[in-house]
């Protein structure tokens, strides 16, 4: 996947910033919809490991023109146990902090995994917004989660959806040869 690492502070920073002001138009002209037909999905990983969809968040059709699959994982500090429903519902307060940036689609939130990891599987639109994206979320995730737990793939040309129903694809992605891929789909239910 090659060395992954935030934007230095200023830049991120700045980044959620004008997302967050972006977000608010988009709230107010109601674009950003909650679409409830994949809530429930169980999401295998090639790790062994698999979650459910607990929300999807999607900004006018979803559909990007260049699209471009992102996963992201980390792990929160502190949060164990009946934590986690707590922390799913208070997540919704989190949707000014993506919605905004430039590119962005959907997003598929994912429960937390059998070792604690929450994943959220996204769809944007163009490989390098879906980068600096996931390189200025890093600042915010820094702050609530378990140093070292946080990585993102972003997996270029493939659309969220077929990412998810159609794992082989997914297998294109950073690292091919490894088989414990913590953000490669191997099937649904």
């Amino acid at each position: 996947m090659g060395e992954q690492r935030p934007l230095a502070p200023r830049e991120a920073w700045w980044a959620v910033a004008a997302c967050v002001l972006a977000t608010l138009p988009l709230l107010a002209r109601h674009r950003v919809g909650l679409p409830e037909e994949r809530l429930g999905m169980r999401l295998r990983f090639a790790d062994g490991t698999s979650a459910r969809v607990y929300r999807e968040t999607r900004l006018g059709s979803g559909s990007a023109k260049d699209p471009c699959t992102l996963v992201v994982v980390f792990r929160l500090r502190l949060v164990r146990g009946s934590a986690h429903v707590l922390f799913r519902a208070e997540s919704l307060l989190n949707t000014p902090l993506f919605v905004g940036f430039p590119g962005f689609t959907s997003k598929l939130w994912l429960t937390h995994d059998e070792r604690d990891r929450y994943r959220g599987v996204y769809e944007w639109d163009g490989q390098e917004r879906a980068e600096h994206y996931a390189r200025s979320l890093w600042r915010i995730l820094a702050l609530v989660s378990v140093p070292g737990s946080i990585h993102y793939a972003v997996l270029p040309g493939l659309r969220r959806d077929e990412a998810i129903a159609d794992p082989g694809p997914a297998a294109q992605g950073p690292t091919p040869e490894d088989t414990a891929a913590w953000w490669r789909v191997k099937s649904t239910a």
